[in-house]
């Protein structure tokens, strides 16, 4: 950075403004900056360093997707967690269950739902979005958020899990409201929906349940699917009786 004495605050000549303004280049970690005309917002210290930092941090990282394994692995499984997403566990590889954690993730932060966490994905595990429940309830509840295509399980007006979902596409859409757990069946069911893993049903013959089949997309005949794995670790946890919210 230039010294300012006190005593040339101020240019005279409207020529020496100019030269001064194109001529000044600030280089800070690799990101050079290059003052702008007068007529142009010149960025703040602080927007320069934390874009600076951001980037560095994303591209010191490794591009990950699943079957890729070691500690860059265990470094984004121990962030996913932290940020409540249902990853299944911390062993350093980039299984199915961890690939559903970074699609639901990308879905809450706006990010392209493929998968891979590349530079965007990594910069926005430093500065995520942090979802908060539209209802709140002294227990457990579970709110699908159809516009994010996620399923959130809350508690005391937290969010305490993110779940990866898919619900019903437009032929057959999923019908909002609010509601409760009516029955569950520990098992899998046939029905005329198609065939449900732990069904829990919160209206009629709709119901959060697990499936093989979990797309970016709605794609179901009107239930709420999440991962296979994830309705097993979420299956000790809601019962009969627990509120279910879903809305746009």
């Amino acid at each position: 950075m230039l010294p300012v004495s006190p005593h040339t605050t101020r240019l005279r000549h409207p020529a020496s403004r100019a030269a001064l303004g194109m001529a000044l280049l600030v280089t800070a970690g690799g990101l050079a900056v290059t003052a702008s005309p007068a007529s142009a917002a010149a960025p703040t210290p602080s927007t320069v360093t934390t874009v600076t930092t951001v980037t560095l941090a994303a591209s010191s990282q490794p591009v990950l997707r699943q079957g890729s394994k070691g500690a860059a692995v265990s470094t984004l499984q121990r962030r996913l967690t932290a940020l409540h997403y249902d990853v299944g566990g911390i062993d350093g590889d980039f299984g199915p269950s961890t690939h559903h954690a970074v699609v639901a993730f990308q879905k809450v932060n706006g990010l392209a739902r493929d998968g891979i966490v590349g530079p965007r994905t990594w910069a926005a595990l430093d500065r995520p979005v942090v979802p908060k429940p539209k209802y709140t309830h002294s227990g457990y509840s579970l709110e699908a958020n159809l516009t994010r295509q996620v399923l959130y399980l809350a508690r005391g007006g937290s969010v305490v899990r993110i779940l990866d979902a898919s619900s019903g596409k437009s032929s057959t859409p999923t019908p909002t409201g609010n509601y409760k757990i009516e029955r569950r069946i520990d098992g899998w069911r046939q029905s005329d929906l198609g065939l449900l893993w732990r069904p829990n049903y919160f209206y009629r013959g709709y119901a959060v349940h697990g499936a093989t089949s979990v797309p970016t997309y709605p794609a179901s005949h009107g239930c709420v699917r999440v991962p296979i794995p994830a309705m097993n670790r979420l299956w000790s946890v809601i019962g009969v009786g627990v509120p279910v919210h879903i809305y746009r």
